[in-house]
């Protein structure tokens, strides 16, 4: 076997076990919980299925009692970030709705209704509005991130904790120029699978100033209380 298909096959049993520990302790409160077996069928399922569009336009498509999503970050400053969730574009350049810094959209985890979505610089803006509005996050709420130019400079110790207790392995790194792109979940335990990140390096950057643009998409379950 080659040494490219040893690292495919070890890189797709790791999103595997990833994706099942996210389940569960999503999960944990409710009693209900998702097994690897039930994972690896319906990885199975989805390779055997027709191609057809799916929601967000992602590559696979999401059982019963899962949402789809994509986050797409910012490229440089100039092409602003998208956030879809269930076939439905929240945030995107084209609705004008993002901004410079952090764009984040908060989603119900039990019905998928969308709660809130917001955008904040993180250069210029006042830290202070946003730790509120990661303090006031209410419970159940899926929580999708996605930079655009700047989504660092202003971050706090403060700031990187709440990032952190949402289950991002990366917040406590994230600077100056920076891709970043992210799914958390407020009364999530642990980390989540759902995050990309790119630290800015002159030297590796794909832009002048800039690393390339990120991407995340998938399934996440719905929490039934």
């Amino acid at each position: 076997m080659r040494l490219s298909g040893f690292l495919r096959i070890v890189a797709i049993i790791f999103t595997l076990l990833a994706t099942w520990l996210f389940t569960h302790t999503y999960f944990q409160r409710t009693g209900k919980t998702i097994s690897i077996r039930d994972l690896l069928d319906f990885s199975s399922k989805t390779i055997t299925e027709k191609h057809s569009r799916n929601k967000c336009n992602n590559n696979k498509k999401c059982p019963q009692d899962f949402f789809a999503f994509k986050i797409v970050s910012g490229a440089a400053n100039v092409v602003g970030p998208s956030i879809c969730f269930e076939d439905s574009i929240i945030m995107s350049g084209v609705k004008n709705n993002v901004g410079r810094g952090l764009n984040i959209a908060l989603v119900d985890g039990v019905t998928g209704v969308l709660k809130q979505h917001k955008y904040f610089d993180m250069f210029s803006g006042d830290i202070d509005i946003f730790l509120t509005f990661l303090k006031e996050i209410p419970e159940s709420t899926l929580v999708l991130v996605a930079s655009f130019d700047d989504p660092g400079s202003k971050l706090n110790t403060e700031a990187r904790k709440l990032l952190t207790d949402l289950g991002s392995t990366y917040a406590e790194n994230i600077g100056f120029r920076d891709s970043w792109v992210f799914l958390g979940a407020k009364d999530f335990q642990g980390k989540s699978p759902f995050e990309q990140f790119l630290k800015n390096k002159p030297d590796e950057n794909k832009y002048d100033g800039w690393p390339e643009a990120l991407e995340i998409e998938g399934c996440i379950p719905r929490k039934i209380l």
